[in-house]
């Protein structure tokens, strides 16, 4: 029987996390594929497995721990989420709205998504840091799918301002400051698991697509309808499929993240000292 989703469900969730912190932050950061060490860096941790957690979801990408995990960063209380959710794991869209609602009923204002992705741009390279500023979705159905939950939002949303163009701003700037360079474009969402061909990727290309990934998107999508400002990064961890002559792999996106983990924690640590 299909699950029928309420504000109480959700709520189990966020009544166990609330029991166990005593943390109440305002920032939530979802780590995507190998980028998980900026955990490592929190102080005052307080980790909990997604397994433990009523009604929440499970993590079944090798590289994503599967773990929440509160504490301080840059001075600030913030929970990160090691390991995310996607389509391709078998999960219903209408699934994938889970971690977001109960970031909500956690008091969460200020969502960072990032991500691993395949760089469409051909200005682009393997560690490039991009800001996102809008996405493309062509495939697959909405997470809001289903009945609506007023509690959470409305019926029909506006996502103009999805990507929250003062958080831009605010990593623009603390980009300058600590010296990395912030490439900037539009994101594509792919279902996956495999990866794109060179055929779609010229088509995302010519669409206006920078970057190609198989997250994010659900979650930006959910957090804009319930009201909570949403930043998006993507580390260019590989080229995309037909921009260089060479097959594409999960190794390669492994090492790039890898090679760039000290960048990018130190953005990271920029950012939410700004906000």
């Amino acid at each position: 029987m299909k699950q029928e989703y309420t504000v109480e469900y959700f709520k189990k969730s966020a009544d166990f996390l609330l029991s166990k912190v005593s943390m109440r932050p305002k920032i939530a950061i979802v780590l995507g594929s190998c980028l998980g060490n900026l955990a490592d860096l929190l102080e005052d941790k307080v980790i909990i497995d997604y397994k433990d957690i009523p009604n929440f979801l499970i993590s079944t990408v090798e590289s994503h721990a599967g773990k929440l995990i509160f504490g301080k960063l840059a001075g600030k209380e913030v929970v990160c989420m090691s390991g995310r959710f996607h389509y391709y794991e078998g999960y219903d869209f209408e699934q994938l709205v889970t971690p977001v609602r109960v970031f909500k009923l956690l008091g969460i204002e200020t969502l960072i998504l990032t991500n691993a992705a395949g760089g469409i741009n051909k200005d682009f390279t393997n560690g490039d840091i991009m800001l996102i500023r809008d996405h493309l979705k062509l495939m697959g159905a909405s997470p809001l799918r289903g009945p609506n939950i007023k509690d959470f939002g409305p019926r029909f949303f506006d996502v103009t301002d999805m990507y929250t163009k003062t958080l831009q701003e605010t990593a623009r700037k603390a980009a300058n400051e600590c010296g990395v360079t912030l490439r900037e474009g539009n994101y594509v969402y792919a279902t996956g698991p495999q990866f794109e061909t060179p055929a779609e990727i010229n088509a995302y290309r010519i669409l206006g697509g920078d970057a190609v990934g198989m997250s994010t998107v659900t979650e930006a999508l959910t957090a804009a309808h319930c009201g909570i400002k949403v930043l998006g990064l993507s580390l260019i961890s590989n080229m995309a499929a037909g921009v260089l002559d060479a097959p594409l792999t999960t190794q390669e996106v492994d090492e790039t993240a890898c090679a760039s983990a000290a960048k990018f924690q130190k953005l990271m640590i920029s950012i939410v000292r700004n906000l």
